[in-house]
């Protein structure tokens, strides 16, 4: 990251380095040029674009960077999963798969029967199959314990009813694994269950929710009588909160997002040379150079507490309530990363009308993208996986004994 025209980086080990060159130059070779420009450009990718980077991963064998080898995975240590993602990031290239692999598989190796891990591993693995996640719920979103869509035991199935919300992908899914009610306990965290379910069960229906930014990209779950197969339940009934907890961890640490902050802040310092402020670059007025170099501070210091964390091998692999540390300012930056690209292009950020044909790409400077949205988008981060309020709770008391 570039500082008063200096260039900081945490070292790596050479080993660490070497491996980043190979995966860098991997990616160089072999990433289209028309997926990087959408990433770049902060674009929606749908589910074909994402299956031809897909495909190339798998063929490499890097498809499932998190997963042990006997399971198809990299088998790579936490160091080395942090190299790829921040050499994905830096080079344009799509995020992984959201859900199935770091999400589902993790669950599924840890907690699933032999006959769930056969089924489904191999089908996320090559892509086929897709995932959401059914967690939140009208009024049980931070407070996720609360949650009441109701699964009761009917021989060998479940019936579902009630709803989900803010289900991330649930339209273009193939399965969910989710969190539901098998219990009234008088701690509302007992009697939550994880259940896996088709999402073209009989029952199941998907509404729409078009975000701020005018994305499709969440939606609203109701189960009616939906019928679901106690094989397809993880671990016993009831015991789904530490299940969850386990998964929420996961989700934590990937909120983070240092990689792709760090994507976002160099191309921030690209515009930043190349918009101008009475007659300047931006980059040399003194107020924006100070905000700028603020943010890259912050995300400096914020990387070396995630390395802390991961290349611990005492704590990397045990990495609990610490997350949350990683998932409150990593979700700050983020948001803060777009304010700042936003005020850097001015009136060029402004949304455009999606049917302006060519004059949308003419009108903005290249390196704007979409920062408009991007930045409406990125409100939601500190909200979703559990707010930025309830982790600076889960902080307090799991990790500074308050």
């Amino acid at each position: 990251m570039a500082i008063a025209g200096l260039r900081m980086e945490i070292r790596l080990s050479d080993s660490l380095e070497a491996f980043r060159g190979e995966v860098s130059a991997f990616i160089e070779e072999n990433l289209p040029d028309d997926i990087r420009r959408r990433v770049e450009r902060q674009e929606f990718l749908d589910r074909d674009t994402h299956l031809r980077w897909h495909r190339t991963l798998l063929e490499k064998g890097w498809a499932a960077p998190s997963w042990p080898r006997d399971h198809g995975g990299t088998g790579w240590s936490l160091a080395e999963q942090y190299v790829f993602e921040q050499a994905l990031a830096a080079h344009d290239a799509p995020r992984m798969i959201a859900f199935g692999f770091d999400m589902v598989g993790p669950m599924l190796i840890r907690f699933g029967t032999e006959t769930q891990k056969r089924r489904f591993l191999s089908k996320i693995l090559c892509g086929e199959e897709w995932w959401c996640q059914g967690f939140s719920e009208p009024n049980s979103g931070s407070d996720l314990a609360s949650l009441q869509c109701r699964a009761e035991r009917d021989g060998h199935e479940y019936v579902l009813n009630g709803s989900k919300m803010w289900t991330t992908s649930a339209h273009f899914s193939d399965w969910m694994f989710g969190l539901f009610r098998t219990e009234h306990a008088e701690r509302k965290q007992l009697g939550i269950t994880v259940l896996m379910l088709d999402m073209k069960s009989p029952g199941l229906t998907i509404q729409p929710i078009i975000t701020f930014d005018g994305g499709h990209e969440v939606n609203q779950c109701f189960f009616d009588e939906v019928r679901v197969p106690v094989a397809q339940r993880i671990g016993d009934e009831g015991a789904g909160w530490s299940i969850a907890k386990y998964v929420l961890g996961l989700e934590r640490l990937g909120i983070a997002e240092v990689a792709r902050s760090k994507a976002m802040l160099a191309r921030l310092n690209r515009i930043a040379h190349t918009e101008r402020s009475n007659g300047l670059p931006l980059a040399r007025d003194p107020s924006f150079a100070q905000r700028l170099a603020g943010l890259e501070i912050d995300l400096l210091a914020l990387e070396a507490t995630e390395q802390s964390f991961l290349f611990d091998p005492a704590l990397g692999e045990a990495l609990g309530a610490e997350a949350s540390i990683l998932k409150i300012r990593g979700s700050e930056l983020q948001q803060s990363v777009s304010e700042l690209t936003v005020d850097a292009l001015g009136y060029y950020a402004l949304p455009r009308e999606p049917d302006a044909g060519s004059n949308r790409e003419q009108v903005p400077p290249r390196s704007a993208g979409l920062v408009a949205e991007t930045y409406f988008n990125l409100r939601k981060i500190s909200i979703y996986g559990g707010s930025n309020e309830i982790q600076k709770n889960i902080v307090a008391k799991a990790v500074l004994g308050l």
